[in-house]
């Protein structure tokens, strides 16, 4: 399948049957889809066990194809490797260039690779570099290679009691290691890796250096799973990653805001503050909802548990505030079950949220047609008012042509935008709408036009 490449010209160019649209409205071209350029990507994580019914590399190789309709440009592999048998982790690893068996082969993975590669995505694997299974064989044939405590008695890091820590001020580990990562790059062809656990206090920040000025040199890029914006973690700013989690981000829409969320005075504050941190670093940053711990580790929460009605606009947010947008197995459904990641719970693709399936969509192929989406354009806030006094449940906000509004409250709204440039706008997205699939309206939009919005209802425009 070839994927559609999105010039700067209008949307209306590229308006598309009118099936299942209003009069006045017509069909977007969302699917397959290819971003302007590199700062306009999607991330999508896969475990490929739970992919699909066989788990295996071959039956995803064969799905890659919805991945590529869908606007996925990097796929983020969940550890492949051989697991330790204690509670079979897939990041307690046996083998670090080794498959799990239930999986497959290196060679199928080879053919994953290749094939993603034909339709123009990226991979990128799961890399753990702190601790391996307790019944790795290195335990015997390199010792040397784990940490011992005073005792001498390897470490359980965190308590983990399934996983051993290992040793980075041996030569040997570190060479080890190094080695295998560039096995993966030259001889599978992987294009990079989210790298677990990059805080840990036992890998040196040198190593970080070294290995990831190798790794660039082989065209790989790196994210790290820490947010470097935190103040604890700050060290890891000078190894050179390409993303970190925008992780404070994600804890504080969950905690501070959340289900019950309904003050975009609220809202606009947390973005705010994760803007600023986010000017402190020197990476980019991957925005995200939900991903394997948020969906399945203490307790499981589905994107409805988390979020509640709000699931839907905060969506809208995730695409469009800032930083490369995550979405994680099953989320463009709408996240309809938590996923033991032990187990290798399956997806369950058969229960699908048209809502939120045709906005993933939609806002996929926006982010790839917009350059003012690019990872780190910059954003201004509007007021928006109601009956001529601001709306405390209305959040909107611009990126050069792209204008959002949000609607937080639970009951509908009819604002205005004072600070809204007079012109002529293509409407992607209506809550209103949405649900019976993508469609465009073209408005003539300025600081005098009512915009009406549904309960927890989302709009998105871009000017022309």
């Amino acid at each position: 399948m070839t994927r559609k490449f999105f010039s700067c010209l209008s949307l209306v160019a590229v308006l598309l049957l009118g099936a299942a649209c209003d009069t006045g409205k017509a069909g977007l071209v969302v699917d397959a889809t290819q971003p302007v350029g590199k700062a306009n990507r999607v991330i999508y994580q896969m475990n490929i066990g739970a992919f699909t019914p066989e788990g295996t590399f071959s039956a995803a190789r064969d799905r890659l194809a919805y991945l590529d309709t869908l606007g996925a440009d990097i796929l983020w592999l969940m550890p492949i490797y051989p697991r330790g048998t204690m509670m079979n982790s897939p990041y307690a690893s046996m083998d670090f260039r080794g498959v799990n068996p239930a999986y497959g082969t290196v060679a199928d993975v080879k053919d994953f690779v290749r094939r993603a590669h034909e339709l123009g995505m990226k991979v990128w694997l799961d890399w753990v570099p702190n601790h391996v299974a307790n019944e790795h064989p290195w335990v015997t044939t390199h010792p040397q290679f784990l940490s011992t405590d005073e005792q001498g008695r390897m470490i359980h890091p965190f308590g983990w009691m399934d996983v051993l820590q290992l040793n980075y001020q041996d030569q040997g580990l570190v060479d080890e290691m190094n080695a295998t990562m560039k096995f993966w790059v030259s001889e599978v062809g992987v294009d990079g890796f989210r790298c677990d656990y990059v805080s840990s206090p036992t890998i040196p920040v040198a190593y970080w250096q070294h290995i990831i000025a190798e790794l660039k040199d082989m065209g790989c890029e790196l994210l790290s799973e820490t947010d470097i914006s935190d103040p604890n973690n700050r060290r890891i700013d000078d190894c050179g990653f390409d993303y970190d989690y925008a992780w404070n981000f994600q804890e504080r829409l969950v905690k501070r805001f959340g289900a019950q969320g309904t003050s975009a005075d609220s809202l606009k504050a947390l973005c705010e503050q994760f803007l600023a941190e986010s000017w402190t670093v020197s990476n980019l940053r991957m925005v995200y909802l939900t991903n394997h711990d948020q969906n399945y580790n203490d307790g499981g929460h589905t994107l409805a548990d988390f979020y509640g009605s709000n699931r839907y606009a905060l969506t809208v947010l995730e695409f469009t505030l800032y930083g490369m947008p995550l979405l994680y197995q099953g989320q463009e459904i709408g996240d309809p079950d938590t996923l033991n990641y032990f187990t290798d719970a399956k997806v369950k693709w058969d229960r699908v949220d048209p809502r939120m399936r045709h906005t993933v969509r939609t806002l996929i192929a926006l982010h790839h047609h917009e350059p003012d989406l690019a990872e780190n354009a910059p954003i201004a806030f509007m007021q928006a008012e109601q009956d001529g006094q601001p709306s405390h449940g209305v959040l909107a906000y611009q990126r050069g042509a792209v204008l959002v509004l949000l609607n937080l409250a639970d009951q509908q709204a009819t604002v205005r935008l004072p600070q809204l440039a007079a012109g002529k706008y293509d409407q992607w997205l209506d809550s209103r709408t949405i649900a019976d699939g993508p469609c465009s309206a073209v408005h003539q939009l300025d600081a005098n036009h009512s915009f009406s919005l549904d309960a927890k209802g989302y709009a998105v425009y871009v000017k022309h």
